[in-house]
């Protein structure tokens, strides 16, 4: 029988990471590289260090991934990814491109490999059931993952080290509503399993934001497909089995995908409040404790597609679409103290439905 992770680990433990073959020590609620060191003998026999510093991962910060979506006909750029460093205000790079151009998807990531999963090809009706990935510190094309059980644009993806579980949705063709999650173990390539159900009143809908501590999974807000949503939901990562109540958001909201989350908060995103009218409010949610979640700040828009990447540390949002119109802001917040969101750059193209995800989230 497979051991469970304990519940809290000791400050000062030491873990070999697999991923990466590279020795780690946990500190300040989270793991750290330990540096290495080339040991040289001089003539007289006396060793002496070289310290090499931290790794080049670390180096370059925290990676945020922004893929797909759709802009104004004829749709362009829907297999674009771009990416920022967390870390540095600026404008986003482009990655690479998608194997298959599409929007409304989700994702999930590790510290090394990151995942786009379902999605449909806006405007159309067409609905995949692909998974594809990148490899986040490098750039390029995604490479084929595995398949989800059906073809399901809305479900909301959320992960930590070991495993992405995907959530709700709707399957296609046609929109029928879905309270079913799904899982990947992320280092394996292979077809997405049965995870468990989210079996509460009003969970058969497209969810709204989503988000992890290492062991915890969120799921909050969203719509069916015309009533909106406050409903939290959680479930432990490591365990197969049904999500349960966890509180609600200060608002029924929804289009809005992902969150900003350290190692104990999760920061959602504004969104819509109805068929038109948009929010920028901000609510923050404990992962440890059960309850309703808290106004965190407001983003300058009141918008739907928002989709934020984050650091355990800040937390950064794209704007999607506003006001009528497609937009390309960048914005960021600072997880831990509450506040408005403060401009960040621009990302490469202005498109809506993105997913998004990140090498240093909270869930790992």
């Amino acid at each position: 029988m497979a051991l469970k992770p304990p519940v809290e680990v000791p400050q000062g433990a030491i873990r070999l990471n697999t991923d990466s073959q590279k020795l780690e020590f946990y500190a300040q609620d989270q793991w750290w590289e330990m540096a290495t060191h080339n040991i040289n003998l001089g003539g007289n026999g006396n060793a002496s260090t070289n310290p090499t510093g931290n790794s080049a991962e670390q180096a370059a910060g925290t990676r945020g991934i922004f893929g797909g979506g759709y802009g104004t006909a004829p749709h362009q750029h829907m297999n674009r990814i771009d990416y920022i460093t967390v870390e540095t205000q600026g404008n986003s790079v482009e990655f690479g491109d998608m194997i298959t151009a599409r929007s409304a998807k989700s994702g999930g990531a590790s510290r090394t490999r990151g995942l786009f999963t379902g999605g449909r090809f806006s405007p159309t009706s067409d609905g995949y059931n692909i998974i594809d990935y990148i490899t986040i510190s490098s750039t390029g094309n995604t490479i084929n993952f595995g398949d989800l059980s059906e073809r399901n644009p809305g479900m909301s993806g959320l992960s930590n080290q070991t495993r992405a579980v995907f959530a709700g949705g709707y399957t296609m063709p046609g929109q029928t509503y879905v309270n079913t999650m799904e899982y990947v173990t992320i280092a394996s390539l292979g077809d997405a399993k049965d995870f468990g159900d989210i079996n509460y009143i009003g969970a058969l809908h497209n969810f709204n934001n989503s988000g992890s501590s290492s062991t915890r999974g969120i799921w909050a807000g969203g719509r069916n497909p015309s009533t909106w949503f406050s409903e939290i939901y959680y479930k432990e990562i490591a365990s197969l089995g049904d999500a349960k109540d966890f509180g609600d958001l200060t608002l029924d909201k929804a289009n809005s995908a992902n969150s900003m989350t350290s190692s104990t908060r999760m920061v959602c995103t504004g969104g819509t409040i109805g068929p038109t009218p948009g929010t920028t409010q901000m609510d923050y949610i404990e992962f440890a404790t059960k309850g309703n979640a808290v106004k965190f700040g407001d983003q300058s828009f009141g918008n739907q597609a928002v989709v934020s990447v984050s650091s355990k540390v800040r937390g950064v949002l794209f704007t999607g679409s506003a006001d009528g119109a497609l937009k390309n802001v960048l914005e960021y917040i600072t997880i831990a103290t509450q506040g408005d969101a403060v401009d960040f750059g621009d990302l490469g193209t202005s498109n809506r439905h993105y997913a998004g995800f990140s090498n240093g989230h909270g869930g790992i």
